[in-house]
């Protein structure tokens, strides 16, 4: 790493690191800016290096003594492998007058450079002083050490070299506090170690404090970073006064405390620096971008809910061949209060799958219908789009009249995805589905109706987000599995209409209050705890795959449940042998048709060989046919390379019993609904999120029958695969299964990483754990909005909320 004039958080890696494959190997790690490689934190430390004398070193325990180079020799490897640096040192000078005995160890470097090389033997001259830091092996019955920290330290009595490099330590003292010091530790890879990444920021800080540069075939310089120094390019972005109540760090030292600690107690105290600016700029992004939503006009929907029976609201409740909840109630009156006004509302309504939330989106929906305004609903998938289209057409032709076939224009025939429902003497409402797989006929007329303004209901999937589909009089957004969206999609609805629309985000992924507060806080919640009378809950039990006799008695209660008329899942985390769910990395280029690929959990330790492949829809259909249990049982398969007729086509035959067999991918994970469903096996069930597993369950019992899922692993008992199903064996809240999940796994894997924007820009902040400092964080930030909500006087925050909000990719999630 070569000296630069001017280095900037915003400098790239590639002009500061001559060794190409090692800018390579970091952006790979998403660190392309120095910035980037700053907030790549170590996710622990070493512990501090224990200090003793040679003849107290213990194999494979790390520790540090001082010692006296007697011999060095440098010799050329066999056939230009490089050379070989053999050093020999003791330490009699240490501990002869301590009444110690002295011994002697071979300290051993191998290199193929023999610049660096010439470089090391100026270094470790006869007679120097060092003090050795390292891990002690064997070879050929010696002890030696390979490729230790060295340290020279600096002798005023000693006649130094004139080709003999500077000390590296003015004391002995001073070098073997050093080596005491904690090192970082990152995650690295095949193309890069932790070592050379901590060499390479450590690079980055000395050049930002404006010290010497170093050049690559050297270990990095020890030379002391001043942080007073290092402040004046790294500036804060926490306002001072919430930095002096909360008793923080400046962002310079923290980041020094991350990279350079002196101690573990300074790692700490480093990282709750970081951890509470990273809770900061989330609760100020989230908080300004509620208070700007407000500000903005939208259409007001006069609230006329289930107090005046004669409007569409009312009328639908009293249609329903059910009692609402009165969780139900309260949230419809809510929604109903929030569309009223003259801001618009945001909110988010989660429950547990069958938990009526579709009920509630339909009259919210109804209410803008009322009001002369559009409503739209985005599922993440057609299939879920045509099933809300379905069973809401249903609904809404309960409490009016089909006139699709009458109320056709001039020469035009009806399509089949826009339905006339006629509600009222003066209202034809419009029913209209819009997919990206229709027919050009189909989509000229759902477009057609959206684009003319007048009152409608559109179901839609990604189609929505097109630039040719416009609804100027949209006062309402619904979007379903919220996690499947980003911000710039939601974002691109509000600009679909005149004014911008009211929000409604709907989920049945679980999420705690804390993460709600971190990833939804600009958003109003809404939760639906009680399931309809009617719902069972699923027996879950966990098999293991190598149990045979369990695995055939399951079988045989699948095939007896199927012949009572009940329909089964079997679910596989691959399609086939090509099909690796397991190094996906670019979730956020999957089509709506996609599968949604399961976040495949690897235990530590456990490399590519290590673990059992997994098993596909291809491989398990083929071994199921082959069962005496479904001898004579139709069965079907579903992945997302189906095209949306073959999809539609497999659900028809499942959900009629011509083939009540079904073995898919996690497509069927969101909004499939077949009510005759009381089975489902999921292989591979240990290396699957909770929160997944938990959604996938919800496709059974749905119609008041009993239902059981079998989650069949492949983990050692005693291991955290296994502990992890023990949870969702265990329980059916989806709370506590969530809140574990996100501990395991973190926020952004459960929650999904597009609604913040892409990646997320959280690092090292704990949604569950670190809920007290998110708090805190919140009420900060709702003060400092209050002064200045535009953040003039505080130019670096306002710069990092703007990055929040882009969803950095330089930063990851962590559990």
């Amino acid at each position: 790493m070569s000296a630069v004039d001017r280095v900037g958080l915003h400098s790239t890696v590639a002009s500061l690191v001559a060794n190409r494959r090692r800018v390579s190997a970091l952006k790979a790690l998403g660190v392309v800016t120095v910035g980037d490689a700053l907030t790549y934190y170590p996710f622990r430390i070493t512990d501090p290096m224990q200090v003793t004398t040679i003849a107290g070193i213990r194999l494979g325990e790390p520790c540090a003594f001082a010692a006296r180079v007697d011999q060095v020799r440098l010799v050329p490897l066999s056939g230009h492998r490089g050379f070989r640096l053999d050093v020999m040192v003791d330490d009699a000078a240490f501990v002869s007058s301590q009444g110690g005995n002295p011994l002697a160890v071979r300290l051993v470097f191998f290199s193929h450079k023999k610049p660096y090389m010439d470089w090391m033997v100026r270094r470790l001259q006869v007679g120097a002083d060092l003090v050795v830091a390292g891990e002690p092996g064997i070879y050929m019955d010696q002890l030696q050490f390979t490729h230790p920290e060295t340290l020279v330290v600096a002798d005023a009595d000693r006649e130094v070299l004139a080709d003999a490099s500077r000390p590296d330590v003015a004391s002995l003292d001073e070098a073997l506090e050093r080596v005491r010091r904690p090192r970082p530790v990152y995650h690295a890879s095949s193309r890069i170690s932790s070592d050379h990444i901590h060499d390479v920021i450590l690079g980055f800080l000395r050049l930002l404090a404006q010290a010497d540069g170093v050049e690559e075939e050297q270990p990095s310089a020890e030379v002391r970073i001043d942080p007073e120094v290092l402040g004046r390019a790294i500036p804060d972005v926490l306002p001072e006064q919430v930095r002096v109540d909360q008793r923080l760090m400046h962002r310079a030292r923290a980041l020094l405390g991350m990279h350079a600690p002196e101690s573990p107690e300074d790692f700490a105290a480093a990282r709750k620096t970081l951890r509470y600016e990273e809770a900061f700029v989330s609760q100020t992004a989230l908080l300004q971008t509620r208070r700007q939503t407000q500000q903005q006009p939208t259409y007001p929907c006069a609230n006329s809910g289930a107090d005046r029976p004669d409007t569409l609201p009312a009328r639908f409740i009293d249609s329903l061949p059910f009692q609402l909840t009165d969780g139900q109630r309260q949230v419809i009156n809510d929604i109903g209060v929030d569309m009223a006004k003259d801001q618009p509302m945001q909110r988010l309504l989660q429950g547990e799958v069958g938990s009526g939330k579709t009920v509630v989106a339909l009259a919210a929906m109804l209410q803008a219908v009322q009001a002369g305004h559009q409503a739209v609903l985005v599922a993440p998938t057609q299939v879920l789009a045509e099933q809300h289209y379905a069973s809401i057409g249903g609904m809404l032709k309960a409490m009016g009249t089909d006139v699709t076939a009458t109320a056709v224009e001039g020469r035009h025939k009806p399509v089949d995805n826009v339905t006339m429902i006629r509600m009222t003497d003066q209202l034809v409402l419009p029913l209209v589905l819009l997919t990206g797989g229709m027919r050009l006929a189909q989509r000229r007329s759902a477009l057609a109706v959206s684009a003319s303004g007048r009152p409608c209901i559109v179901i839609a999937t990604h189609a929505a987000f097109s630039k040719t589909f416009q609804a100027p009089n949209l006062a309402l957004t619904v979007i379903d599995e919220q996690h499947r969206f980003g911000v710039e999609q939601r974002e691109e609805l509000r600009r679909k209409s005149d004014r911008v629309p009211h929000l409604l985000i709907m989920t049945a992924t679980p999420i705690p209050r804390t993460a709600a507060m971190t990833w939804f806080g600009d958003l109003d919640i809404s939760t639906l705890t009680e399931l309809p009378s009617n719902r069972k809950p699923v027996r879950t039990h966990v098999i293991a795959e190598s149990d045979g006799a369990t695995m055939g008695a399951m079988f045989l209660h699948l095939r007896r449940r199927i012949e009572a008329g009940e329909r089964a899942y079997v679910i596989c985390a691959r399609i086939d042998d090509e099909d690796d769910p397991s190094v996906s990395s670019d979730r956020s280029g999957q089509s709506s048709a996609s599968d949604s690929q399961p976040e495949l959990l690897v235990e530590e330790g456990q490399g590519d060989g290590q673990r059992p492949p997994l098993h596909s829809v291809a491989e398990m259909s083929q071994r199921l046919a082959a069962l005496p249990q479904f001898q004579g049982i139709a069965m079907a398969t579903l992945t997302g390379r189906d095209d949306d007729a073959t999809k539609n086509a497999v659900m028809a035959d499942f959900a009629s019993g011509r083939a009540p067999l079904l073995v898919a991918t996690t497509v069927v994970e969101v909004g499939v609904d077949v009510p005759q469903a009381s089975c489902i096996v999921i292989f591979d069930a240990d290396r699957f999120g909770l929160s997944q597993l938990h959604q996938l369950r919800g496709r059974v019992g749905r119609g008041g029958t009993d239902s059981w899922a079998f989650l069949i692993s492949r983990a050692p008992e005693d291991s955290p695969a296994a502990e992890r199903l023990e949870v969702i064996r265990d329980t059916t809240d989806g709370a506590k299964i969530a809140e574990e999940d996100i501990r395991i796994r973190g926020a952004g894997d459960v929650l999904g990483d597009a609604q913040s924007g892409g990646h997320s820009s959280l690092k090292l902040l704990r949604v569950v754990t670190d809920a007290p400092m998110i708090a805190r964080a919140r009420t900060q930030a709702d003060q400092l909005l209050e002064s200045d909500p535009a953040l003039a006087g505080q130019p670096e925050l306002a710069g990092a909320v703007l990055d929040f909000m882009r969803g950095n990719e330089g930063f990851l999630v962590s559990s």
